[in-house]
């Protein structure tokens, strides 16, 4: 059976590249089709073909807005397709004209992120999923170790960290309710991993390869606007790429996966339109040593009254030893990824975001937060949530010890290197602890911790016991 579906694969894939083939007259690439027949592009069309196909399919028997997204998420593939066989005829081009050459792709980014924005769908987390997932794609972006992003193979890798935070909880939600999803979910990893990341594994480990003599990609038209305008017509501001700070605008977080390409085309480093921290946002390289990300944020705190009522938002490095991130309120986006085991993470006041380190760390406190939530690579000693409601905390390393105090609800994701470490819970309730199956394809586990004790007088001392509920 298997060998069955693998040759009915390898079928539609070939009946992709000759309907593509036909569709362009034998046109495309060096004017005779061999850019189709190209090993890289036979391959993408098998990645599509095998990877790609079964969340389709997954998500036909859905239906939907999950359809929905599928499609789009379709449409990006086959976009970056299009781009890889105009690349093998194409020379490199410079910053200007690389955002221009690679916008067909970049609008369908954009569009899958507008799905995820307005009114609350039921199946939000799919929609974060597939949408967040489409960054991965920009690994095509890179230009050399000097552009600002990781290698292609890295890049996909960490790209899909974001989007398996909502896959995870897809897989939860769903366990016993519709396979359908479940199915639908880790199809969407597999096609990043290991699809996508063994293909650019084995085709683009160190990034496109240009045309030496082919035709010049030509930069925008002048009728367009020019780079530091936002392009037309202007998507509204994205829930996971929006940003508060004014010294963002250029770099146009609020666009989703498109602030990647409007930072080449400002010649600035293709990351560096996530919420990072520079030097000069450094507490120990500013003369005022105020802990005030920048003077902009007055701006914000008119505009914003949770701001003004919690005080200045903050995202900083103090003293080269520990990362503040305070009063960050709708920021899906803050990532600290320059850090290591000598440095702590203080999270405070903060609501309805998300927080990505990709680094290991010492400890990590999180204070006074509500629907928030917490990636991170591990910790040396602990990580701490108190005083909180209604956060999410996902361990991708090693644990230690963690600390859940004076808490409602708590959503723990565990891996396997964080298994051996210990849970400490007080005058908490709601908390539940996610480890992964056996094997890779077996469910996720989910585990309530008890919150409510008997206490009974025996031989001179009190013995206290967790309380099984019955179903329990």
């Amino acid at each position: 059976m298997p060998m069955e579906e693998t040759l009915v694969q390898r079928l539609e894939s070939a009946v992709m590249r000759l309907e593509a083939l036909s569709a362009t007259g034998g046109s495309v690439g060096t004017g005779d089709g061999t850019a189709i027949l190209d090993p890289s592009i036979i391959a993408f069309d098998d990645l599509r073909s095998q990877f790609l196909g079964k969340v389709s399919s997954a998500a036909e028997k859905i239906g939907g807005h999950v359809l929905d997204i599928t499609k789009i998420v379709e449409a990006a593939f086959a976009a970056q397709r299009e781009l890889l066989i105009k690349i093998k005829e194409t020379k490199k081009p410079d910053n200007s004209s690389l955002a221009e050459f690679l916008k067909p792709l970049n609008d369908v980014i954009v569009k899958a992120t507008k799905m995820t924005e307005g009114r609350r769908s039921d199946y939000f987390n799919q929609l974060k999923a597939a949408a967040d997932s489409l960054s991965a794609l920009a690994w095509i972006a890179y230009t050399g170790k000097d552009c600002g992003m990781p290698m292609p193979i890295a890049y996909v890798e960490e790209s899909w960290q974001m989007a398996e935070f909502y896959s995870n909880k897809i897989l939860v939600e769903f366990k016993n309710k519709d396979p359908n999803h479940v199915e639908w979910a880790k199809a969407l990893k597999e096609l990043y991993l290991p699809g996508l990341r063994d293909y650019v594994k084995n085709h683009y480990p160190l990034g496109p390869v240009w045309s030496a003599t082919g035709k010049t990609a030509v930069s925008a038209p002048s009728k367009a606007p020019s780079p530091s305008a936002p392009a037309p017509p202007a998507p509204p501001p994205s829930s996971l790429f929006s940003s508060e700070s004014p010294q963002a605008s250029s770099s146009c977080p609020t666009k989703g996966m498109s602030a990647v390409f409007d930072e080449i085309n400002s010649g600035k480093p293709v990351t560096s339109g996530l919420r990072k921290v520079t030097d000069d946002m450094k507490t120990k390289n500013r003369a005022n040593r105020t802990g005030v990300v920048n003077a902009g944020e007055k701006e914000v705190r008119v505009s914003s009254p949770s701001a003004s009522k919690t005080g200045p938002p903050k995202f900083e490095l103090q003293m080269g030893r520990k990362w503040v991130v305070e009063n960050q309120v709708g920021e899906k986006n803050l990532v600290i990824d320059d850090c290591d085991t000598k440095q702590s993470v203080y999270v405070y006041g903060c609501k309805g975001s998300v927080l990505q380190i990709k680094g290991k760390v010492n400890n990590i406190t999180i204070d006074k937060c509500t629907k928030i939530g917490v990636v991170f690579a591990g910790v040396v000693a602990a990580c701490e949530v108190v005083n909180c409601n209604g956060v999410e905390v996902q361990c991708q390393g090693s644990a230690p010890t963690i600390s859940i105090d004076n808490t409602n609800g708590c959503q723990l994701y565990l891996n396997k290197d964080s298994l051996d470490g210990s849970i400490t819970t007080a005058k908490s309730s709601e908390i539940n602890v996610l480890v992964p199956g056996d094997g890779p394809d077996d469910d996720w586990g989910e585990h309530a911790l008890p919150q409510q004790y008997a206490h009974e007088y025996k031989d001179g001392r009190f013995v206290t016991t967790p309380v099984s509920h019955s179903g329990a």
